[in-house]
């Protein structure tokens, strides 16, 4: 922390849990309130304890403790002993006490409820501060919990990052009632005359019977037109009450108050870790067969399966994360939603498959529904900085887990497993494929080849829907057959949700329930997926990228939108069709999540973050 002003010094350790350019708005708060509380006075010597020497000295005491400097006064001036005596003016050692342990204690109990929600919290943020250094300074404990939580779980001792992100969190929409705050006194034994409690928060507190005999903070915001202000009334149990007026700081600083005032600046470690404790920068990504996972691919050729975060504030989940041995190029990766993640690899001229696939007892695999070839094929692993193949999950009749390949040699396939051997064969499935996903726990694919039935010689592409005994193949109507599935949350497509496919370069067809449109737009764009966007949620369309590489748009039928700018060149970009969120990877290596639906950044990775 840079230095200090000279007033807010004492309050030094507390404030340093806060970045420097909080503390400036933190800290006059924590001044005036200090100011209208008052000193927690020490016990002095008549309040006994166990005797621990001299504590400099004082102008009064017994003479077996006056200063052997002032017996002088006897020998040399008799008379001027006595007048100093008469006024006051002999100096004596001051005894010092050693206090119990717990001997004195302040306690504090927060109102998290709506009443207090929103900016009243800023002024519940310092007064924290204050009590904490306050006990501090009178050597007293100090004891403080959120009035709402369960009093069975103790209260907090410490102002910390730990306790204070535990607080940002204590929200409730209930207010305080007696029966909780009856419970409280119980558990910290406030009914044998508390020195020092504090109730923080509404001016209603003090309606509750139980509040009788505590001192009280009551926060309210000034409900005023123009008006940024708070008003705090500090009621002490014995002591006439004070009234300060502060005023809120700008709104994207009270906002960091509330949400998450304890992030600091990124900085350089001062020391660095040791190479094996560094996270391998990013590659690429690509979002599951499910369109719910995040997958991650990194330079070690590690893969990671991260959740997709519901809103800005979500806690993401440590993603999980596998290295395959050395010697193994990853092929093929996968999440599925009750078997988690599944990495197919190749070892050589050999197949490892890392996770296990579902199998019944009912019978052997059913042989029939993916028409394969009965050769196994001998694939080539993805080019140097290509993602990797993306594995999808179904269930055929006998109730036994089938693993398709997708996005390797434009082509789909069957990863078998011999379950005696636990030898991994690979079997062409399908030509052509353009785009495959699972939609409605259904593994779905676009084809430029028509399906190996006898008689059937259409061109063009074709949508195939694998059922648990069958494959169902249904024009699409399209000649070139690049393609793309999308969400859309209402009108899409029974079989493939949102589904778009290029009819021929700069004309594509969007697939809904109620048919299809066509979208048309420049050759230069680079198309990313489908979807619709915040500003357009009933007008499904084209996500693309801008020929200036920074540039995200969304192209419907009848209109276009802009999605949003980078702030440099987009190096990977990429819709899920499961989720409305759209994900790019810049040149930097930053990684970004966007919603779609609502706007603003979901999740954003600088290079070499965990």
């Amino acid at each position: 922390m840079s230095a200090l002003p000279p007033a807010l010094r004492p309050w030094a350790s507390q404030l340093s849990l806060f970045p420097d350019e909080l503390v400036l708005h933190l800290g006059p708060y924590v001044a005036r309130l200090s100011a209208a509380l008052g000193a927690l006075r020490p016990r002095g010597e008549a309040d006994g304890g166990e005797p621990q020497g001299y504590d400099g000295l004082t102008r009064r005491g017994t003479f077996d403790r006056l200063l052997v400097s002032e017996w002088l006064w006897a020998l040399e001036a008799p008379d001027e002993l006595v007048r100093r005596a008469a006024f006051g003016e002999l100096s004596f050692l001051k005894p010092a006490f050693r206090q119990p342990q717990g001997a004195r204690r302040t306690v504090a109990l927060l109102d998290a409820g709506p009443d207090q929600l929103g900016a009243p919290r800023i002024a519940h943020l310092a007064l924290l501060i204050v009590l904490s250094r306050r006990a501090e300074a009178a050597g007293a404990a100090f004891s403080w919990a959120v009035l709402q939580s369960d009093p069975g779980k103790g209260a907090f001792s410490e102002v910390t990052a730990g306790t204070l992100t535990t607080w940002l969190a204590a929200r409730d929409l209930e207010p305080p009632t007696d029966e909780r705050l009856a419970a409280w006194r119980d558990a910290l034994s406030l009914d044998a005359a508390p020195e020092d409690a504090w109730l923080v928060g509404d001016a209603r507190l003090s309606k509750l019977p139980k509040a009788t005999g505590l001192s009280r903070v009551e926060v309210a915001e000034v409900l005023a037109p123009g008006t940024r202000q708070l008003t705090v009334d500090v009621r002490p149990a014995s002591r006439a009450s004070r009234s300060v007026l502060l005023d809120l700081p700008p709104p994207d600083t009270s906002v960091r108050l509330l949400r998450d005032p304890l992030q600091k600046p990124r900085v350089a470690p001062p020391v660095m870790p040791r190479p094996s404790q560094l996270t391998a920068p990013l590659r690429s990504f690509s979002f599951s067969a499910d369109g719910k996972r995040l997958l991650l691919y990194r330079e070690d050729g590690s893969v990671g399966a991260m959740a997709i975060p519901h809103s800005i504030r979500a806690t993401v989940p440590k993603a999980r994360r596998v290295t395959p041995p050395a010697g193994q190029v990853v092929l093929g990766t996968g999440w599925r939603h009750n078997g988690g993640l599944i990495i197919l690899s190749m070892r050589g001229s050999e197949y490892v498959l890392h996770g296990k696939l579902r199998g019944s007892s009912r019978g052997k695999p059913d042989r029939e529904v993916f028409h394969y070839e009965p050769t196994s094929v001998e694939l080539w692993p993805p080019a140097s900085g290509a993602a990797p193949g993306r594995l999808l999950s179904c269930e055929d009749s006998n109730g036994n887990e089938r693993l398709l390949l997708a996005g390797v040699n434009n082509s789909l396939y069957l990863v078998e497993e011999d379950r005696a051997t636990r030898r991994i064969s690979v079997f062409l499935v399908a030509r052509g494929v353009t785009a495959a996903a699972e939609v409605n726990r259904k593994v779905v694919f676009v084809s430029r080849s028509p399906p190996a039935e006898p008689g059937n010689e259409s061109s063009g592409a074709w949508l195939g829907v694998v059922e648990k005994d069958c494959v169902r193949h249904l024009p699409l109507g399209a000649r070139d057959g690049d393609a793309y599935f999308g969400y859309l949350d209402g009108a899409a497509h029974p079989d493939a949700g949102l589904l778009a496919v290029r009819h021929k370069p700069g004309l594509w067809r969007l697939f809904r329930s109620d048919g299809a449109q066509e979208i048309e737009f420049s050759t230069d764009m680079s198309v990313l997926g489908a979807g619709t966007c915040r500003a357009a949620p009933g007008d499904p369309g084209l996500l693309v990228l801008d020929e200036d590489r920074r540039t995200l748009w969304l192209i419907s039928p009848t209109a276009r939108y802009q999605v949003t700018v980078a702030w440099e060149g987009v190096m990977h970009a990429q819709a899920s069709h499961g989720t409305p969120v759209l994900g790019w990877m810049l040149r930097g290596g930053t990684l970004v999540l966007s919603n779609l639906r609502e706007g603003g950044i979901l999740y954003q990775a600088m290079p070499r973050a965990g």
